[in-house]
């Protein structure tokens, strides 16, 4: 394979320019291609691989639990080698065309898994490290928990304006966005018998959408009119267009908001033996960025709604 069809086909394993963030191009979407290269030699799954990446997440979750410098060093390791094979799952998949929603959510579960265990890590190791955390130890897990709930909250509304950015980019093809509309009408359809599993995740999905949904009413209003107005789907270039232009430089938040900066801060946190300051991390500053994205969006949207009703994308 020549240099010129190894670049397409690693630019074709990226979901978009637009949506990737800078550490992630110059270093864990190459490592991903490599291991996703692999992969598909040997067989292996985007599902494997996104569950051997939970049990490297939780090695280092183990790993921070220790006072020790050489340990947490192994510990960054791992999470860095955790990320590089949730990189490689989401690309291998693309290569692969081996997309599913069992994939999507496995996906969003092994994170969900990796920081539990480095909160727990963290707790536990404040309370037999920290004089003040020792002395009253119900306050970092009550700020661990606050920290977790918007972590998740933070991981969520990052995915989800992020395929939204793609759905007016690449189509439907190249976003994941859901509706619950859409979910709950499947969930009803979808009988228990049978199909245990499936219905189970699916009225998961469901939820997880659902709670997308209720931060983004303005969102939801520029979703139904552009329904009503353009039932069959063909929403003009124009529209897609102007959409990209204002909702481009909004995906720097949602990078913020996922991985790179987020392990930056953790990592920082650990080697300087002050653990609870990710904690602070999550709640002061990826707090804030949420809160501004959100914002910023729903103005977006408003403000494109209008527009498509005063008939500017006629």
């Amino acid at each position: 394979m020549n240099k010129e069809t190894t670049t397409s086909a690693y630019q074709a394993s990226l979901k978009s320019l637009d949506t990737e963030e800078g550490i992630d191009l110059a270093f864990y979407r190459p490592i991903g291609y490599a291991w996703a290269c692999l992969a598909r030699r040997l067989g292996v799954t985007p599902n494997a691989i996104t569950i051997a990446s939970i049990f490297l997440g939780i090695g280092a979750g183990v790993a921070f639990y220790f006072n020790d410098l050489w340990v947490n060093v192994i510990g960054i390791i791992l999470l860095v080698w955790a990320n590089s094979f949730d990189s490689a799952d989401g690309q291998l998949a693309r290569m692969t065309k081996q997309y599913s929603r069992i994939g999507r959510i496995l996906d969003g579960v092994s994170g969900d898994l990796w920081f539990f265990s480095i909160y727990l890590a963290i707790c536990l190791r404040e309370n037999v490290t920290s004089d003040f955390f020792s002395a009253h130890t119900w306050v970092i897990w009550v700020i661990a928990v606050t920290a977790g709930l918007c972590h998740a909250k933070q991981a969520a509304m990052a995915d989800y304006y992020r395929q939204f950015h793609l759905y007016f980019l690449k189509g439907e093809e190249g976003s994941e966005l859901d509706s619950t509309v859409q979910l709950r009408r499947r969930y009803a359809e979808t009988p228990w018998r049978g199909h245990f599993m499936g219905k189970l995740t699916l009225w998961f999905y469901t939820n997880y959408t659902a709670s997308q949904e209720s931060l983004t009413p303005a969102m939801q209003t520029l979703r139904r009119t552009l329904r009503e107005k353009y039932p069959d789907g063909r929403v003009p270039q124009s529209f897609r267009d102007e959409f990209r232009r204002l909702s481009l430089p909004l995906m720097k938040y949602t990078n913020i908001l996922s991985f790179n900066w987020r392990s930056i801060a953790l990592f920082a946190s650990i080697l300087a033996r002050m653990p609870w300051l990710y904690f602070a991390f999550e709640l002061i500053v990826l707090n804030s960025i949420l809160i501004y994205m959100v914002c910023r969006h729903e103005r977006i949207c408003r403000r494109l709604t209008d527009e498509l009703n005063d008939g500017k994308f006629n």
